[in-house]
């Protein structure tokens, strides 16, 4: 068995947080689930198809009370789950550590 090298400089987290395209009058949660994020990008699915380095800007709703967290990107991995749901890695344009630390502190790391 050969092991698969792990390249990340950060470690991901279980994110599960309501998301949707910033520029979608979709409700959150409707058409793209988070479902795991680290200081570089994210993991989501999404039942809109995306193409390899299209760039996305996200809203993901938070339990603070606080307007959404925006985070912009472009699509480096996609991988179909069925004929339309797709699993999609999003590679951040900038790394913002206060945006990670905000997602963070509402995440169950038991």
């Amino acid at each position: 068995m050969s092991a698969r090298l792990d390249n990340r400089l950060f470690e991901r987290f279980h994110a599960r947080f309501p998301v949707k395209y910033k520029h979608s009058r979709q409700n959150f949660g409707e058409d793209v689930f988070l479902r795991d994020a680290s200081a570089t990008g994210v993991k989501l699915t999404s039942k809109t198809r995306l193409f390899l380095h299209d760039s996305i800007s996200l809203d993901i709703q938070l339990p603070d009370g606080q307007s959404p967290l925006t985070l912009n990107g472009r699509v480096v991995w996609i991988k179909s789950k069925s004929p339309n749901l797709w699993d999609v890695g999003m590679e951040f344009h900038k790394v913002r550590f206060m945006d990670t630390q905000r997602m963070y502190k509402f995440v169950n790391t038991d």
